[in-house]
């Protein structure tokens, strides 16, 4: 069980220990599960030279899609889809992970709405059983162009791992998918459905979007408040969306997709988080603002992994030294670990300090590639 008690005590050494201020070569002393104090030590267990970094806390990954769904008519069973999905995080460096459920469906995969609360009761069995190696919480995201996304949230919201929620439209013509020709050629591909029959369920996406829309995403905000959960806004692209959500008492937009929405968020107070597979393909892949360009702004807050569990490991990395971009390493983690612990109220993680919870991963680089040579959660060897 990967949750057991940690060892009273160990000792990380010579290793270069990625602070807020700075990187500290010397060694690291943990005490049940709680991070006591950088020093001189040369005993205990030798890293090598690694890079000691705070674990990262990921607030958006969709990747358990490609485990419950390894192939477009096969649904997995949960419990070891979602096992098979934690391995590919904690191998990223990854501690905390917020996994990103569909509340609702627009398009495809319509079984969301069927498969919601049983694989939420999986990811509670596997959590409770000490089956994970990295710690999983719950970020709901809740498609508002589907009326049984009302019910399905109150179902959920409440839910002892749930912490964060957010207001998604997948309906294109507007937000992540402005060009509704190539939004079609690629749902039908990627469904694996003919012209004529995508047509129709387009049509009945907008019908509902049109018709309910509104009443969906006011009922989310309702129930994410009464939650008392952070409330995240999804593919803000005009002024107008970064006013909605500041008005619903939204408190991050996460993955603007213009200049124009992250300048307005920033006005507006609103923390921003990016993609960090975005940053690292150097533009988005559906031709929405690059990341790059928002970090030149100062209009990133944090990164996510979205759709690829280890990319934060790598964006931080790239990051640190992009003679583009002014991140030293510990301002490029920041972004992966203590930046999204503080917008979630994790005040017990996201940095290595005295008093915190001995998350980390121990990390070498091979030719400018960082490579995960260990990982600690609560003091506990997990990887």
């Amino acid at each position: 069980m990967f949750d057991a008690q940690p060892p009273a005590a160990l000792t990380l050494s010579h290793a270069r220990i990625v602070t807020p201020a700075g990187v500290t070569e010397g060694a690291l002393r943990i005490e049940e599960g709680r991070i006591a104090g950088i020093g001189a030590a040369t005993d205990g267990l030798d890293l090598r030279g690694a890079y000691l970094i705070p674990g990262i806390v990921d607030l958006h990954t969709d990747h358990v899609e490609r485990h419950t769904h390894p192939r477009v008519s096969v649904l997995w069973p949960f419990l070891p889809a979602l096992m098979a999905h934690d391995a590919v995080v904690i191998s990223g460096g990854t501690t905390t992970v917020f996994d990103s459920l569909s509340v609702g469906a627009s398009m495809k995969r319509p079984e969301r709405r069927e498969i919601l609360e049983p694989l939420v009761a999986a990811l509670a069995e596997g959590q409770a059983a000490g089956a994970f190696r990295a710690e999983h919480l719950l970020h709901l995201r809740c498609e508002i162009s589907d009326p049984a996304t009302m019910a399905l949230v109150e179902a959920t919201a409440t839910h002892p791992l749930t912490r964060l929620v957010s207001v998604m439209d997948h309906t294109p013509g507007d937000r992540q998918s402005p060009d509704v020709d190539k939004w079609f050629t690629h749902m039908i591909h990627e469904m694996e459905v003919d012209e004529e029959t995508g047509r129709a369920m387009m049509d009945d996406l907008f019908e509902r979007s049109r018709a309910r829309g509104a009443e969906v995403r006011a009922h989310v905000i309702r129930a994410a408040h009464a939650a008392t959960l952070p409330l995240m806004s999804h593919d803000d692209r005009t002024v107008e969306h970064a006013d909605q959500a500041a008005a619903e008492g939204v408190a991050i937009s996460e993955f603007p997709t213009t200049l124009e929405a992250a300048h307005r968020a920033r006005e507006l107070g609103l923390a921003i988080v990016a993609g960090a597979p975005n940053y690292l393909r150097g533009g988005s892949q559906s031709g929405n603002v690059a990341v790059a360009e928002l970090l030149a702004h100062g209009l990133v807050d944090a990164l996510a992994s979205d759709y690829v569990p280890r990319s934060p490991l790598d964006a931080a990395f790239k990051l640190a030294t992009d003679p583009a971009l002014p991140h030293d390493l510990p301002a490029a983690l920041a972004l992966v670990s203590g930046n999204p612990a503080r917008m979630t109220a994790l005040g017990d993680r996201g940095q290595i300090a005295e008093g915190l919870r001995a998350d980390l991963a121990a990390v070498r680089l091979v030719d400018g590639q960082p490579v995960v040579q260990a990982v600690w959660r609560n003091g506990r060897q997990v990887f």
